[in-house]
C-alpha cells in the first residue's frame, strides 16, 4: 500500500534516527553506467516489455548527449547468452531471461541509446554490472570514482549494480528520472531503500547542472 507524504516523512526521520541516509560524496571522475536498455524492455509483446519502461528512453537519449558534450566516459551493461544454461539459477527463477539469448532481437540494445565506437559495452549474466565482468577494471582504468546510473530496471541490475559499486569503493548516484520499472510502487521501494542504504539519489537536471558548474555537490 503506498504510503502518504506524512508516513514518508515519518520513516524517513525513523531511518535517519537509526543512522541510515547519510551522503555519499560526489568525487572528481564521474562516468555513466546505462543498465540494459535492451529491446526486451521495450517491445511490447516481449515478456520483459512494460510501456512504463518506455517513459525513460527519450530523456536518457537527450542525457546521452550532454554526457558526451562533457566527455563524460559511458559504459553499457547488456546481457546475452549463448544458452539459458550460462544463467544457471537465475535462469531457472526467471524464464523470461531467455529473451537476452544472441538468437533473439530482444537482446539488442535500443536503437535509440546504442552506444558510440568508443563506448564499453560489459556482458553480464547476472543481475550486476560487476558480477564476473571486467566493469570494476574499466572503471578503474579510466579513475572513475562516481557512477551515475540509469537504465532498468529499478529493483532488479540498477539495484545489484548500485549495491556492488558502493562495496567496490565506486560512490553510486541513481538517476532517479532515468531509471523505471514495471510497478510504480515497487519503484519508489527500492529508490527509498537505496537511497539510505546505498547510494545517493540524484534528478538529470541536478547532474547537469552540477557538472555544467564545475561537479560542487549537487
Amino acid at each position: 500500500m503506498q504510503r502518504d507524504p506524512g508516513q514518508e516523512e515519518s520513516l524517513a526521520q525513523d531511518y535517519r534516527k537509526a543512522g541510515f541516509g547519510a551522503s555519499l560524496p560526489f568525487g572528481r571522475s564521474p562516468a555513466i553506467l546505462v543498465i540494459d536498455v535492451a529491446q526486451a524492455y521495450f517491445t511490447p509483446g516481449s515478456p520483459l516489455y512494460h510501456e512504463r519502461f518506455t517513459t525513460i528512453l527519450e530523456p536518457l537519449r537527450r542525457f546521452l548527449i550532454f554526457a558526451r558534450e562533457q566527455a563524460l566516459p559511458i559504459i553499457y551493461t547488456s546481457v546475452l547468452y549463448d544458452s539459458l544454461d550460462e544463467a544457471g539459477l537465475f535462469g531457472v527463477k526467471v524464464p523470461a531471461l531467455a529473451a537476452f539469448l544472441r538468437s533473439s532481437p530482444l537482446s539488442d540494445l535500443h536503437p535509440e541509446l546504442a552506444p558510440h565506437r568508443d563506448e564499453p559495452v560489459v556482458v553480464k549474466y547476472f543481475a550486476s554490472g560487476f558480477f564476473g565482468t571486467d566493469l570494476a577494471n574499466l572503471l578503474r582504468a579510466r579513475s572513475v570514482d562516481t557512477v551515475l546510473i540509469t537504465g532498468v530496471s529499478t529493483s532488479g541490475c540498477v539495484r545489484a549494480t548500485a549495491l556492488d559499486a558502493v562495496q567496490l569503493g565506486f560512490a553510486p548516484f541513481i538517476i532517479t528520472d532515468l531509471v523505471s520499472d514495471r510497478d510504480p510502487e515497487v519503484h519508489a521501494s527500492n529508490l527509498f531503500d537505496l537511497g539510505q542504504k546505498y547510494a545517493e539519489l540524484v534528478t538529470a537536471s541536478s547532474v547537469a547542472a552540477l557538472l555544467s558548474r564545475g561537479r560542487d555537490r549537487p
